[in-house]
């Protein structure tokens, strides 16, 4: 590297351009040709081995410069190539008449052709035969132990280092030697680890392209390429160069482990680097040019075996789970109360995936079983993870990762494999592991301090176990991708058995709805058919008189507004009433012109047995207005207003006016009976009525306990003046003027629009966050007096925010596009729910009900 940082640590190796060092190793030399074959660079010691100087190739045609058979033999094997990576071979091929051949190597770099050749060995053996000799000693390995270490075994005989090393990667890019070869006396790395940083990921990637790395000598000087750069100022790019000379950093790490020649086989599996063929020398040693590919051929064969092991270790696993998952089915669909068996479960699951415990949560309910954290640790967890992507498996080595203050009881508990058993509520099976503090050997310190060497501040060489250790503290072994995989198919199962008998216990409440719904629907068709009996026997027995025929009127009118009202009780299941329907029934019964009957009053529920009594009493005042009074003349109105009292009593005021002089009846009959007597008799309030010469005027107290309010609605303290059969209401008030509200919503438009109809109800500030962190960092700057939470924010919801509001004590409400399917979590479920899209109503609904259920008012 030209330039070492004054701070270094291992990220210098990660920056170091390795692919355009711009030289070769002195054991051969190289030409850079262009497209129609005119030599562009050539190494400095081309002299050495063809007697030619750069001076004199640069600029010429190749033909002009070795024979003519060379070239084409040459131009044939260029045309093999296949693929940006591809590196073609030709053996003693002579390119000096008279002289020894060479063994050529050939490849593109940046559309030039690369040559790079070193002098032929002369060896030429049966390369088939060999690679077929060590491949049927490969096949005969019962375990992966064996198979790894006949491998390096394999390739120490044919290269002939002093050590060769099976090295496997990490996930982490960190590695460990998991079998060695090596002669008497020189000491075992076998079980070493070695930090990521030691082969840097631009050099994983070179190793993924160019599959076999050789260093002959840590003690030679590299060749330089001439010139260095092209016309375009570029060096040449070697990453698929054999001669390739190494990074300075590389040579005294060598160095520093006493190692004077390397060779390095890239293991490839599915198309990922494996790992390593690890070949070290304690001299120099320059393997020959076909010894080398033999055993980057035999690699490639030890890497199909490889991959075909594991892909059969995998598919014997996971059928060994999917027997597994079949028996949890059958087991289950016999007996349900084993899904809250955490023995029985934990027992069944961990014979597919290891585990140290088992939770079970459950709709709010928890088991244990084997080793696991506390209830409210678990608690915490199932919280946590309710903020992950919703219907996948979540596996972590390190809990602290996802939860706050996991570290408290990591001794016990530290990795977890998290199985979502349901859609909703989200209900899991955890399998918990234990920490494993590994006696690791690592190769040395792997925080290495600074030092000075011949490259500037560097790095030594690494001794201390205890840096590790503090590494992987809180860490469990990691949960493997075949684990992973078997944890889906439970998964699948799981939740099949889950769905069964929530299916199997939603078919029995439907056939019990159902049951219901046919009793009520009976007895709703007979009532109405015994009050159709009735008026018609009134209408059909009347005699011709005229007095008569008045009292039947009369009479069938009450029946008609106590079937108006069953009517209006059954439409809505036997349960409470809106007050307004009523009104409206009995005006649109008696009045032409909707407008002459005016209501004010909040959305009041009535009882069925409350609707009932008021639905007569309604009944008589407007009969006895339509003939008597305001409603009898055509300017004449009525006006019915309701009102909550101090004791939550309903108080209905009913005012007449514009119709002619009232007098007080000399006689009292059942109509006024009625009237004066039904409400205190039947609910236990009061009646009075004045009948003033403006109009009669009657007041009502319906007691509490048979009033209701619809939850939905923006409340009570908002009051709407409308005309009977519904003229528009006025828009809701400024409930939320001196508030600041918090909005969380993950599209931006959305939020705008949102913030729109927040800022019309009266709010003073509105805040925007589209992620959890915003929203967080949002509250700790200033906190809200309200807030609106969009559940879903991409691939994580809003339930970590609100469980800080919920610490707060800040009043919120949640705001979902996904309808009845949004489910909340056990401690925030109650809450109110916008559905989108927004508008002005829902939103001053949910407001209002969500200040007035806080014991607020909205005004």
């Amino acid at each position: 590297m030209a330039d070492i940082e004054a701070t270094v640590d291992l990220t210098n190796c990660d920056r170091e351009p390795i692919h355009i060092l711009g030289g070769i190793q002195p054991i051969g030399f190289l030409f850079a040709l262009t497209a129609d074959w005119i030599v562009a660079r050539v190494s400095a010691n081309v002299a050495d081995f063809i007697g030619r100087t750069p001076e004199e190739l640069i600029g010429q045609p190749l033909a002009e410069i070795l024979p003519q058979s060379a070239v084409h033999d040459l131009r044939n094997r260029t045309a093999m190539l296949r693929g940006p990576d591809a590196v073609e071979r030709l053996f003693d091929c002579t390119l000096v008449p008279g002289a020894p051949g060479f063994d050529i190597a050939i490849h593109f770099s940046g559309g030039q052709v690369v040559l790079e050749a070193e002098p032929a060995s002369g060896e030429h053996g049966d390369a088939t035969g060999m690679v077929r000799s060590m491949i049927t000693r490969l096949d005969q390995c019962g375990d992966f132990a064996t198979f790894f270490k006949e491998g390096a075994r394999q390739v120490r005989a044919l290269v002939g280092f002093d050590r060769v090393m099976v090295y496997r990667f990490a996930a982490d890019g960190s590695g460990e030697v998991v079998a060695e070869a090596c002669k008497a006396g020189i000491g075992k790395f076998m079980g070493l680890h070695y930090p990521a940083s030691d082969i840097p990921a631009q050099a994983r990637e070179l190793y993924r392209r160019n599959l076999l790395r050789m260093i002959t000598d840590v003690n030679a000087e590299p060749v330089p390429v001439v010139p260095q750069y092209d016309a375009a100022g570029q060096p040449l790019d070697l990453s698929l160069s054999v001669l390739r000379s190494v990074s300075p950093i590389h040579i005294e790490y060598l160095k520093n482990m006493g190692v004077g020649a390397s060779m390095s086989i890239s293991i490839i599996v599915e198309g990922r680097l494996w790992g390593l063929f690890a070949c070290h020398h304690y001299a120099a040693r320059c393997p020959t040019f076909e010894r080398r590919s033999v055993s980057e051929l035999f690699a490639q064969m030890f890497s199909m075996r490889l991959e075909s092991r594991e892909r059969e270790e995998t598919v014997n696993f996971e059928r060994r789970a999917r027997d597994i998952s079949d028996q949890l089915l059958g087991a289950v669909a016999s007996d349900e109360t084993l899904l809250k068996d955490p023995d029985w479960l934990g027992d069944i699951l961990t014979n597919a995936i290891s585990a140290d415990g088992v939770g079970v949560w459950i709709a709010g309910n928890f088991a244990f079983s084997g080793t696991t954290p506390s209830i409210d640790d678990f608690r915490k967890i199932v919280r946590a993870l309710n903020s992950t992507a919703a219907g996948k498996v979540f596996a972590t080595d390190h809990i602290a990762s996802l939860v706050p203050g996991a570290e408290s009881f990591a001794s016990a508990v530290a990795g977890m494999l998290a199985i979502p058993i349901s859609r909703s509520p989200r209900d899991y099976v955890v399998l918990f592991r234990s920490e494993l503090v590994r006696s690791v050997r690592w190769a040395g310190d792997p925080h290495k301090p600074i030092a000075y060497g011949p490259n500037g501040p560097r790095l030594t060489p690494r001794e201390s176990f205890a840096e590790w250790k503090q590494l992987v503290e809180g860490h469990s072994k990691p949960f493997t991708d075949s684990e992973l995989r078997v944890a889906e198919t439970l998964r699948a199962t799981l939740i099949e058995v889950v769905l069964r008998l929530a299916d199997e216990a939603s078919a029995e409440r439907q056939q019990a709805s159902a049951r219901q719904e046919l009793l009520i629907a009976e007895l709703n068709h007979r009532v109405r058919n015994i009050l159709g009996v009735i008026r018609g026997l009134i209408r059909q027995s009347q005699p011709s008189e005229a007095v008569v025929k008045d009292f039947v009127k009369l009479v069938d009118g009450r029946i008609h507004a106590l079937a108006r009202a069953h009517n209006q009780i059954t439409d809505d299941h036997w349960g409470p009433a809106p007050m307004q329907a009523l009104i409206d029934a009995e005006a649109a019964a008696f009045v032409d012109e909707r407008e002459r009957v005016i209501s004010e009053g909040v959305p009041i529920l009535l009882n069925p047995q409350a609707y009932s009594t008021m639905a007569l009493v309604v009944h008589e005042l407007v009969t006895n207005s339509t003939k008597y009074g305001s409603l009898s003349v055509p300017n004449g109105q009525v006006t019915i207003s309701w009102q909550r009292n101090e004791a939550n009593d309903l108080i209905l005021r009913w005012c007449e006016s514009g119709g002619p002089p009232v007098k007080a009846p000399t006689r009292k009959g059942f109509g006024t009976t009625i009237i004066d007597r039904s409400v205190p008799y039947d609910l236990g309030g009061s009646a009075s009525i004045e009948y003033k010469p403006s109009g009669v005027e009657a007041e009502f107290r319906i007691p509490a306990r048979h009033v209701s309010e619809p939850r939905t609605f923006a409340g009570p303290a908002i009051k709407y003046p409308r005309a009977s059969m519904g003229h528009p209401q006025t828009p809701p008030g400024k409930m939320l003027a001196g508030r600041d509200l918090l909005l969380v919503e993950d599209s931006l438009i959305i939020a705008l629009d949102a913030e729109d109809i927040v800022s019309r109800l009266g709010a003073d500030t509105v805040s925007t966050a589209a992620t959890v962190e915003a929203a967080l960092d949002s509250i700790d700057a200033h906190q809200p007096s309200v807030a609106m939470l969009d559940i879903n924010l991409g691939d994580r919801t809003s339930f970590a925010i609100a469980d800080r509001l919920m610490d707060l004590g800040v009043p919120f409400l949640f705001a979902t596009g996904y309808g009845e399917q949004a489910q909340l979590p056990m401690e925030h479920r109650g809450r109110p729910v916008v559905q989108k899209p927004y508008t002005l109503e829902n939103v001053a609904r949910a407001m209002d009900d969500l200040l007035f259920s806080a014991g607020e008012s909205a005004e």
